[in-house]
């Protein structure tokens, strides 16, 4: 019987750039095997050397992850769709205080004239109104990277007026982050992107707070940031500092905002403690050099304004309580096709950072994890 699979875009290279392809078979197994006769190579990207799925894959059925089902000997049907989902790492080019004094209101004033005039489009609606408007204001938010991800993400938030961002950020501006960092500009190529990213900000709203981070973020120093702040959003581009922010999270009891972009691929989801996490969808990394990074696949610039915009987006409904979250399903999207589409996620049992008998109770070597080499801090010029 013919099946519809559908193929990410890091995957299309084999399929000719096809966004779906049908096969036939009566189970995962028999699709797979079909997909591997007519793509040879598709199933070095699905199997390991053990013939078993691994874990930076998920593979859906109808929207249902396989491994809530029969794993690959579930049985598929006529007009079924199957999904091949791999991990994601792309975001920001991976980064991260001392608070700096910048024209924040104390928390428990009303809102100034201004404020209730730039505010007002929030001001005047129903979910938001002068008291969500000062939620707004006393949430503290922390954004891993000023980059491709995290440049959005903290634009909205403090268009938005939220009133403490935190920016984990030490890269500085190269030529190739402008085709898609917005907070960059020509003028800044060389400088921190930190810098450029906290003028753009208070240039924008000088009624919030930046809260400056000048390093990378590390199991050393990760559990004296990330307890500072209400939301933790993740904008990374390697899965070393992914499992870092996911595992400090959780163990901080934080809200985590997650996305991931790469070539026209979007993911993005909301892991609340108790509810799952990172490990629990992918629990362990991919094999080094498997999974692309965007300076080696390439990104539309985009789609980092789509994913970011979603994971702000998700950060006012936390911080506003309002509407259905992203928690326990992860969001797809296909630039190329313009789909999106949502997959359940679950919190496992057996997850060894959230799970019934976790095995992760602190942080950990994680470029040894992820079989990753250590970052290099680059230098900035003068400003």
């Amino acid at each position: 019987m013919p099946i519809s699979v559908y193929i990410p875009s890091p995957f299309r290279r084999l399929t000719a750039n096809r966004e779906y392809v049908s096969v036939e078979g009566t189970s995962i197994a028999e699709v797979l095997d079909a997909l591997e006769t007519q793509y040879p190579g598709f199933a070095n990207l699905v199997y390991d050397g053990e013939r078993k799925v691994p874990t930076h894959i998920n593979i859906y059925l109808n929207n249902q992850e396989i491994h809530d089902l029969q794993g690959t000997l579930t049985s598929v049907h006529d007009g079924d769709q199957v999904a091949v989902i791999p991990a994601l790492a792309g975001g920001a080019d991976e980064s991260p205080a001392k608070a700096s004094g910048n024209g924040a209101a104390p928390a428990s004033t009303a809102l100034t004239p201004d404020e209730v005039m730039r505010y007002s489009r929030h001001i005047i609606m129903g979910q938001v109104g002068p008291q969500g408007q000062r939620k707004l204001r006393n949430a503290k938010v922390l954004v891993i990277g000023a980059g491709g991800l995290g440049g959005p993400v903290a634009l909205y938030l403090a268009l938005a007026g939220v009133g403490t961002i935190g920016i984990v950020e030490f890269d500085v501006v190269d030529l190739s982050n402008l085709q898609r960092q917005i907070l960059h500009q020509t003028a800044d190529i060389g400088r921190p992107k930190l810098q450029s990213a906290k003028e753009k900000l208070l240039a924008h709203n000088p009624h919030v707070q930046v809260v400056e981070h000048k390093m990378p973020i590390t199991s050393d120093n990760a559990m004296e940031i990330i307890p500072e702040y209400d939301i933790i959003v993740n904008g990374a581009d390697n899965f070393a500092t992914r499992y870092l922010v996911n595992d400090a999270s959780y163990l901080a009891g934080k809200t985590l905002v997650d996305g991931a972009i790469l070539l026209f691929d979007g993911q993005a989801t909301v892991y609340k403690p108790g509810s799952g996490c990172y490990r629990c969808l992918y629990p362990d990394p991919p094999p080094p050099g498997l999974v692309p990074s965007c300076a080696e696949a390439g990104v539309l610039g985009a789609i980092t304004g789509i994913v970011g915009s979603i994971q702000a987006t998700e950060v006012f409904k936390q911080i506003l309580e309002i509407g259905e979250p992203l928690v326990n399903r992860l969001l797809l999207i296909d630039a190329l096709s313009m789909e999106f589409r949502t997959m359940k996620i679950r919190r496992d049992p057996k997850c060894p950072l959230c799970g019934d008998h976790p095995t992760v109770t602190e942080l950990i070597d994680y470029d040894a994890f992820c079989g990753s080499p250590p970052l290099e801090v680059p230098v900035a010029t003068e400003a």
